[in-house]
């Protein structure tokens, strides 16, 4: 079977964090930033975490066969990871 290529399109968007999660930037905050509100412009930056139903196919879309860290260590066995 040949090797699972990496979507191109999605990793130049979602990163996978060191503790296994997926985030991406916020949308809305590229241009036009003149009529939008200071609150609002601070609101736009920085990053947002993927909601866990979009995870397993934006995994797949990336290539990465299991997100790495403690978090999906936690979640291979069945604990919860609140300590």
């Amino acid at each position: 079977m040949p090797k699972m290529k990496t979507h191109k399109a999605t990793a130049k968007r979602i990163r996978l964090t060191g503790s296994g999660k997926l985030v991406r930037k916020i949308a809305g905050a590229s241009h036009l930033m003149a009529k939008k509100s200071r609150s609002r412009k601070r609101r736009l930056k920085g990053l947002a975490v993927i909601v866990r139903v979009d995870q397993n196919r934006l995994v797949s879309l990336l290539g990465v066969k299991q997100p790495k860290g403690k978090a999906a260590a936690a979640k291979q066995e069945g604990g919860n990871d609140k300590g």
